[in-house]
């Protein structure tokens, strides 16, 4: 009997630590689930917080807008402009080179035959040479003629251009102010060729030419406009490989500027 009651009694007392353990339990896990949503909320209110302050910061990384995209443009044709000016404005910068070297207008080609015959070649060798002589000293002269256009160009959808490709931007430039550097650069090259006696080299053959009584009909080909156009050629060709250069190439794309316009427009 009195077996019983003891065990009866470590029971109960057995049962009532049990039970203050599990209550124990349970108030841990309690607080443990309240601090776990407390963290959660704390976590979810500085995430939405944070989104409200990034929206409210500028947003300019990877957004081109059109005044950018106009400047790039600019800048672009400007670096390409400088290439070329040094490429061209140098002994044999026409003369040596097969795709620029300046010959005698198609007007004057059989000016030229005729003389060759005669045995006259060096009067036509020592013409082209000083008129690829002047157009080397006149692209010295075209950058500030050429930068002032740039700079003067409106573009009404400078995005469009960044986005249609190639050398989208220098076919722009060229028709826009064509004319213009034209006439600008005109009194360039006419001074350059008289001060390399190219005007009176080619004045030579040409003379020459018409004096012979074989000449029926007399030739006086322009030659400072020849020249003009084909030293602008020369120019907006080079300034279009650049442009090529800095669409394609991360490389080339030298500024803060570039690398946002022509990276960022797809």
């Amino acid at each position: 009997m009195a077996a019983n009651i003891l065990d009866t009694g470590q029971s109960a007392s057995g049962l009532k630590r049990g039970e203050t353990g599990l209550a124990g339990n349970l108030s841990t896990f309690g607080k443990t689930r309240t601090m776990k949503r407390f963290v959660t909320a704390l976590l979810l209110s500085s995430l939405f917080y944070g989104c409200d302050v990034v929206k409210q910061l500028p947003q300019t990384t990877g957004v081109v807008t059109e005044a950018e995209a106009a400047d790039g443009i600019k800048e672009a044709l400007s670096q390409g402009l400088v290439k070329a000016v040094l490429q061209l404005n140098k002994e044999d910068g026409f003369f040596k080179d097969a795709f620029y070297k300046i010959l005698l207008p198609e007007d004057a080609k059989k000016v030229e035959r005729t003389l060759r015959d005669l045995g006259l070649g060096s009067m036509v060798d020592k013409a082209i040479l000083q008129i690829n002589r002047g157009a080397e000293d006149a692209a010295g002269y075209a950058k500030p003629i050429f930068v002032n256009a740039i700079k003067s160009m409106t573009l009404s959808d400078a995005i469009g251009l960044v986005r249609n490709g190639d050398t989208s931007a220098t076919h722009f430039f060229r028709e826009k102010t064509t004319a213009r550097l034209t006439e600008a650069f005109m009194p360039v090259i006419k001074s350059s060729l008289d001060k390399v006696n190219a005007t009176k080299y080619y004045g030579d053959i040409i003379t020459r030419y018409n004096n012979f009584p074989t000449t029926i009909k007399k030739i006086n080909p322009d030659l400072n406009s020849y020249v003009c156009q084909k030293a602008i050629d020369a120019l907006f060709n080079l300034v279009a490989q650049e442009e090529r250069n800095i669409r394609n190439n991360f490389a080339a794309r030298t500024t803060d500027l570039l690398k946002k316009v022509f990276g960022g427009i797809r």
